[in-house]
């Protein structure tokens, strides 16, 4: 599975990116997003703040899961309380994007294309083969959850300042080793 990570400030500026790949069940932790989709990452995460938005209010929690889906791409969204948004795109591996993409091709795929792609998707517990399972969604919670507080450690630096680019390289290793750690 591909991540494309990114933290958006409450002025929807981004202050840190960053592209990774699984390191679970024996991935090497490079991302596989197509040189194409590689570009529209951003814009796909900032598509997605409308929603962020409106999901704010309707429920009460800091990580509010799975809250878009762009053809095969899943954004899931931590918020803070000081409306900075943790925005998590992740890509599951490409042979179930050969699937849904090949039944997806024609106009009205067959009942039996649909149950073979949807039973291949849901059949496995892996956290690379479903992306809105309950163990991936644990993953990405814990994910956020050890990001979020290294995010307001390099925040509580006195040599930074709001809504600033964050451009610490430990900070960056970090991000990397819960990455390697939970997904």
């Amino acid at each position: 599975m591909s991540y494309y990570f990114a933290i958006i400030g409450a002025q929807d500026n981004p202050l840190f990116e960053y592209e990774f790949g699984t390191s679970k069940a024996g991935g090497d932790g490079q991302s596989r997003f197509s040189e194409q989709s590689r570009h529209l990452n951003q814009f796909i995460l900032h598509s997605s703040l409308d929603i962020v938005e409106e999901v704010q209010w309707t429920s009460g929690q800091l990580y509010l899961r799975v809250i878009d889906r762009f053809f095969n791409n899943y954004i899931s969204c931590f918020q803070t309380g000081s409306a900075v948004k943790f925005l998590l795109l992740h890509q599951p591996p490409s042979t179930t994007t050969a699937i849904n993409s090949s039944s997806s091709t024609t106009l009205a795929p067959s009942a039996s294309a649909l149950s073979t792609s949807s039973s291949s998707t849901r059949s496995s517990t892996s956290i690379a083969a479903n992306p809105t399972s309950p163990q991936t969604e644990e993953a990405i919670k814990n994910f956020f959850t050890e990001v979020y507080e290294n995010y307001v450690k390099a925040v509580m630096s006195p040599f930074y300042k709001a809504n600033m680019e964050i451009r610490s390289p430990v900070f960056r290793s970090r991000v990397a080793a819960a990455g390697r750690k939970y997904l």
